[in-house]
Formats: C-alpha cells, sequence, structure tokens
C-alpha cells in the first residue's frame, strides 16, 4: 500500500464540542479540512496501530464523500481493521453498540443530529470511544491543540471502496468489513425490550402505530424493527 504524505496549514476553527465538530457542509469541503481534522485525531490517539475502528453516518450530504477520505486516512494511518455500515450508515446508537460488541478501539461518527442536512446546510464528525461514548474532554481538547499545530496529513493511494456490498476487503495489512448497518442494533434492541409482547400486542390490535422517521437515519432502523420484527402494519413507518 502505498501511502502519500502531504502539506498542510491548520484551520482555526475546528475546535470540537462533546457533539464533535459541526460546520456547514461547504465549510468540510474546503480544500484539506476534513483531512486535517482527521489526521489531528489519529495524531491524539495513542497505540491504535493494527486495532479496529468503526465507521459511519447519518446519510446527510456529503457522508459517501467524506467516508472514503476517512478510509484513506485510516489506512495510511495504520488502522488495521475497518467497520463501516452498508452504504456508509450508521446510526450514532448502532456505532456505539457495534464498537462495544466487536470490541473496536474507537469509532468516527459522521453525524449533526438534528440539524437540517443538504448541500447548503450542516454535516459533523465525532470520535467516540472504546466504550461506544464520546470522547471526553480530555480528548477533544488535545484534538483542538492539533488541528491548530498540524502540518501534514496521509493518505493511501487506494480506490474508492465499494460501500454498498456487505462482504471482507483485504487491503495489504487493512481489512474492511462492510456490514449490514441495522442487524447488530435490531438483535441489541431484542435483548432490552420484550419482542414478542409487542409483537402479540400488535397482532391482536391492542398497539396500532406510526412513526416519521423525517427522513433521517432512524428510518431503516425503524422500518425493520417495528414492521419486519415487530409486524406493524407496512407503511406504519
Amino acid at each position: 500500500m502505498q501511502i502519500k504524505t502531504y502539506n498542510t496549514t491548520p484551520y482555526d476553527d475546528q475546535k470540537p464540542g462533546t457533539s464533535g465538530l459541526r460546520k456547514k457542509v461547504r465549510v468540510f469541503q474546503q480544500s484539506a479540512y476534513l483531512e486535517n481534522f482527521v489526521q489531528a485525531i489519529f495524531n491524539s490517539l495513542d497505540d491504535f496501530q493494527g486495532k479496529s475502528l468503526v465507521l459511519g453516518g447519518d446519510g446527510r450530504y456529503f457522508n459517501r464523500q467524506a467516508i472514503q477520505i476517512i478510509i484513506k486516512i485510516a489506512a495510511a494511518n495504520g488502522i488495521g481493521e475497518l467497520i463501516i455500515g452498508q452504504g456508509g450508515l450508521l446510526s450514532t446508537p448502532a456505532a456505539s453498540n457495534i464498537i462495544r460488541k466487536y470490541q473496536a478501539f474507537g469509532g468516527i461518527v459522521l453525524s449533526a443530529s438534528h440539524n437540517p442536512g443538504g448541500p447548503d446546510e450542516d454535516f459533523g464528525i465525532k470520535y467516540n470511544v472504546s466504550n461506544g461514548g464520546p470522547a471526553p474532554e480530555k480528548f477533544t481538547d488535545a484534538l483542538y491543540q492539533n488541528t491548530k499545530t498540524i502540518s501534514e496529513y496521509h493518505l493511501a493511494e487506494i480506490d474508492d471502496v465499494n460501500l454498498d456490498q456487505i462482504a471482507d476487503i483485504q487491503l495489504d495489512g487493512l481489512t474492511i468489513r462492510i456490514i449490514d448497518s441495522v442487524a447488530d442494533y435490531a438483535q441489541l434492541m431484542t435483548e432490552i425490550f420484550d419482542f414478542k409482547l409487542i409483537r402479540d400486542s400488535i397482532a391482536a390490535g391492542l398497539i396500532s402505530l406510526r412513526f416519521d422517521a423525517m427522513h433521517a437515519i432512524t428510518g431503516p432502523y425503524a422500518r425493520h424493527i417495528l414492521e419486519e420484527l415487530l409486524g406493524a402494519v407496512p407503511g406504519s413507518v
């Protein structure tokens, strides 16, 4: 795998909060803006080489392009395995669950929560630690300091990855696993809630429901769980 290093200059507006870094899409599309921030994440981590990283987002505008960039930076920095939601999709709770379930080192989640999406709207990126939760302030402070001093970033010279086909892909020392975005989270829900009771109640007409995902990442999860697993009337989601 060929690694190329690019010289860069810092941006002065990359201070992350507890929900990561959120800016307009066009800010993230600036030359090396995303690359700087993601490289600064790796510059702020210790002992991650050869370990697993979860990657996915809420599907808003720029999600796919950002994931391809992050794959190349992660590969260049020595990550051993990337676990990516099919289509580049993972809700934040699903990503958190996958980090814990597969004992990943951490995860990069692309989400701006309830903020509007689109080419003129918002985009977000955050780092989650090995317990599935948001990075602590100590890490985000170090990350911010690294964004102010960054002078180069690294990219693996590899082709874009097919995000739509569930598969394991081997690239030299890197394994890329494209997994079902919904299955692991749905399984978790069956362990938390009494699906038989809910399913029987829906079948008996004791429960009716209408769920509006508001064009958001929750849609695929709700459709599979509520309609396919619990038996709500098709179109309830």
